[in-house]
């Protein structure tokens, strides 16, 4: 089939990755009707974002990886999946598919992108011997850890040969499957390519610290196997061996340059479709970006680069003169609990460039900052172990820093790089090759007031996130320059922010939802402002969550009050407070999860969890778990989840304080305690800190003295260490402490917002939150002492109130006109002694237990 279409210009993109999709949008989102565009991608999905795989291992489904599907729904759009483009006819202006498909362009666009290279080793082609590069990668990583797991009847060991940025994340997706891994690293230091020597054994420590072995200065020889194929161990140059049970490649990327080989056009002799500026190859037909793309003898695997030539490309194509300018190298490790980032010339290559460093071996601190010979114009940096600086710094690369560059390195310290007034040319989104200055003039002269419309306008933030902060600070100091605002509405049906709505509802003491829409927003409400409402409405009324008009506000977890899974079943998470429980309580979750059927897994909270519920079968679940004493852990909701602890002075030698009894005492406190964002609290009984109270919300932590109070601390994506609010505090003065912290937050946080990033934002920083908390400079702590009075003494389990009210009971059916009849699209097979969700592949297997049919108990 060919265009016949003269009227208009066809662009032919063959590869479908992140940089085409960008280049399609940023070239239809510019021209009318008359261009169209046919993209060919050889994987059989949409295009997916590739920088996020490793969230794949978190829960991440395939559809939430998935780019904006309104790219390709463009009506000038046609996509064609899963069939790979084979030639190229450079007189014909024409290419050729695997499936027989001829398609004629005016333009060619190759965006073929890389593969995985492997190790040059006998035995890289054993079964278990993987690549990390697509979706169908890592799909058929996971799928092989389980299988082989389950035929040895063990975790498996596993190896990540390569250890850069991408072997990382490898090695931190392999251990969230539960298989013990060592990261084989040829040179001496992780992540070499962009960390000095200091800073490689700086991450080495980190990533030893998270039970993920290193092995640096090694090169592998020779991979084994067993009689049937399947990998079992890996030699080494100094003769070493190692039993391995699955192994991963990360060992750089090649260009996909096959196409361009054949087509005789100019190639790298390493590698790599040369192309100039303008992003046009030897053949001015035709052109090159992202990572098959050679610019300046150079091939980079990283995705800001390739936006930046997808962004250059459509402009040359549309008559523009946008030149792609070089590399923009700068990294950031993505794995949770290990911070890590590098930018500029990290490495000091620059002829009298002096390195600024502060180092804490003991904290897992490296950081160095590389200035001119002056000491005043920022050149790159290396950050390890915390990175959260490099968000205000990157930007500022190749700018004066504008204070002493040792306050950005110190702890808790630093000037305000990050307040918005960066110099115009001062890159903020370097995925999307955004400025300062695009953002400001989005502002001002397309009309964008708010961060959305920014995001929407200029693509900044749109991709990684990481400089979502900052885009809304330059945001905000355009705006105020303006005398304008930015606009901190809850959502299209509320003009108020959070903290003001909280307040509105707080004096004029409604207490409903319809009530307070009518009086203080505009239409019927929405997925935003309704789970909002009812968390501010449970904080200040205090009624059940399926009360009344309040069962309506709920998101899907609080609507059943359980973990909806993947699979569509759901969680049960008794609460165990401090994380002890006798062996009767053990004996009770055994039976339940037994006669169930449900798979049972300890948290990292301290309690047990049993997936696999089907939603009729929650209300017998929990009848059994309220009759034997317990109660909802809350798991599901925006709401206090565990007080973790060490087992502190009742049975450590170590231990100085009681920090079990402290444990239940403030778990039992503020159970139930709804808030913005979930809450968790952890109590050290020592200063070895076993209960790492310091990466909670509120950490307690046991000295001689009494108790020392930290507050601020966050996991997920942006981690944060707590910071010392008060030290030496007795148990009724540490209890009032965390009261007021804590309403404080429940009071003023923004919608969905952790306590790290609401901590930071506080006027005053920590001393105005002491003054606040100690001092009540704001005149609230009568306020906030009686708002926690009332919620401790208005308590009650949500669930136990659930089963004795009908018809809160009657929600709890899984089909209107069958309601005990089981949802018969859930499905499990066995693995490691367990049931787990079966594939779509699986579903046909005989073994495989159907819900609600014959073997109820899965074993």
């Amino acid at each position: 089939m060919s265009s016949t279409d003269t009227t208009s210009v066809h662009v032919v993109v063959v590869g479908a990755g992140m940089v085409a999709h960008r280049f399609v949008d940023s070239l239809l989102s510019r021209s009318g009707d008359d261009w169209r565009v046919t993209l060919i991608g050889e994987e059989a999905r949409h295009p997916y974002d590739r920088v996020g795989l490793t969230s794949f291992f978190g829960g991440a489904s395939a559809e939430e990886l998935e780019l904006e599907r309104s790219v390709i729904d463009d009506e000038r759009v046609r996509f064609v999946c899963g069939d790979a483009v084979t030639a190229i006819d450079r007189a014909a202006r024409q290419v050729t598919t695997a499936h027989g498909l001829s398609v004629a362009y005016d333009h060619l666009i190759l965006a073929t992108g890389s593969y995985a290279a492997k190790v040059a080793v006998d035995g890289a082609g054993w079964e278990g011997c993987f690549v990390y590069r697509t979706l169908d990668d890592v799909e058929r990583l996971r799928e092989f850890v389980r299988t082989r797991s389950a035929q040895l009847g063990r975790p498996l060991t596993g190896t990540v040969i390569g250890g850069g940025l991408l072997g990382l994340e490898a090695a931190g997706a392999l251990q969230s499957l539960d298989v013990s891994c060592t990261v084989v690293q040829s040179s001496d230091r992780l992540m070499s390519a962009q960390l000095d020597r200091a800073a490689g054994d700086a991450l080495r420590r980190l990533i030893e610290s998270r039970g993920i072995r290193v092995r640096t200065e090694s090169i592998t020889t020779r991979l084994d196997a067993d009689a049937s194929g399947k990998v079992v161990g890996l030699e080494f140059r100094d003769g070493t061996w190692e039993p391995t049970d699955v192994v991963v490649f990360t060992v750089g990327v090649r260009p996909r340059d096959e196409l361009a080989r054949a087509a005789s056009l100019d190639v790298e002799p390493r590698g790599g479709i040369v192309i100039d500026a303008g992003c046009r190859t030897s053949d001015p037909r035709i052109l090159a970006i992202g990572e098959v793309a050679s610019f300046d003898g150079a091939c980079v695997g990283l995705v800001a680069p390739g936006y930046a030539m997808a962004e250059v490309a459509a402009t040359r194509l549309l008559g523009g003169h946008a030149q792609f300018s070089g590399y923009d190298v700068s990294t950031k490790l993505k794995l949770s609990g290990v911070d890590v980032a590098s930018f500029g010339d990290a490495f000091a290559e620059t002829p009298g460039a002096l390195d600024v460093v502060y180092s804490d071996p003991v904290a897992g601190v490296y950081k160095k900052l590389v200035m001119s010979d002056d000491a005043k114009t920022l050149l790159g940096g290396i950050l390890v172990g915390d990175a959260s600086s490099y968000a205000a710094l990157r930007p500022l690369v190749g700018a004066a820093l504008g204070g002493d560059p040792v306050v950005y390195l110190m702890p808790e310290g630093g000037a305000e790089a990050a307040s918005g007034d960066l110099p115009d040319e001062a890159l903020v989104c370097s995925c999307n090759s955004v400025t300062a200055g695009t953002i400001r003039h989005a502002v001002r002269d397309d009309g964008c007031t708010d961060v959305a419309a920014v995001k929407s306008c200029t693509k900044a933030g749109a991709a990684c996130g990481s400089c979502v902060t900052m885009v809304k600070k330059i945001v905000g100091v355009e705006l105020a320059k303006t005398g304008a605002a930015l606009s901190t509405a809850l959502c299209e049906h509320f003009a108020m922010s959070r903290r003001q709505l909280f307040d509105a509802v707080r004096v004029s003491g409604l207490t409903t939802f319809s009530t307070v829409i009518d009086r203080f927003g505009t239409g019927r409400g929405c997925d935003i402002c309704k789970p909002a409402l009812a968390s501010i409405l449970s904080t200040l009324v205090g009624a059940h969550v399926l009360e009344g008009e309040n069962a309506t506000l709920q998101d899907t977890n609080d609507h059943v009050m359980a973990n909806l899974q993947k699979d569509g079943s759901y969680s049960v998470v008794p609460r165990i407070p401090g994380g002890e429980i006798t062996p009767e309580g053990l004996l009770v979750i055994g039976e339940v999860a037994r006669d169930f059927g449900l798979y049972t897994k300890i948290t990292g909270g301290q309690r047990i969890d049993m997936f696999g519920a089907r939603l009729e079968q929650l209300p017998e679940i929990w009848r059994r778990l309220v009759d034997a004493g317990f109660e909802s852990g809350h798991a599901y909701g925006k709401s206090l989840r565990t007080v973790k602890s060490c087992v502190g002075s009742t049975w450590c030698r170590f231990g100085v304080q009681d920090s079990v009894g402290m444990a239940v005492r403030l778990e039992l406190r503020y159970r139930g305690l709804r808030s913005p964002h979930k809450i968790k609290l952890g109590v050290s009984g020592c200063a070895r800190e076993c209960a790492e109270a310091r990466g909670k919300d509120v950490g307690v932590i046991a000295t001689e003295a009494g108790w020392n109070m930290y507050v601020g601390g966050n996991g997920g994506f942006t981690p944060r260490h707590a910071v010392l609010l008060a030290e030496g505090l007795d148990d009724d003065a540490l209890l009032t402490a965390i009261d007021r912290f804590l309403m404080y937050y429940i009071f003023t946080a923004d919608r969905l917002q952790r306590t790290a990033p609401w901590f930071e934002d506080l006027e005053g920083g920590i001393d105005g939150l002491r003054a606040v908390i100690f001092d009540d400079s704001l005149g609230l702590c009568a306020d906030l002492d009686s708002a926690m009075a009332r919620h401790v003494g208005a308590y009650e389990d949500e669930w136990k109130a659930t089963l004795d009210d009908p018809d809160k009971l009657k929600r709890f059916a899984s089909f209107v006109n069958a309601p005990t009849t089981p949802d018969p699209s859930l499905a499990y097979t066995a693995e490691r002694g367990q049931p787990r969700p079966a594939t779509e592949s699986e579903r046909s297997d005989p073994r495989v237990l159907i819900a609600g049919t014959t073997l109820e108990v899965r074993r």
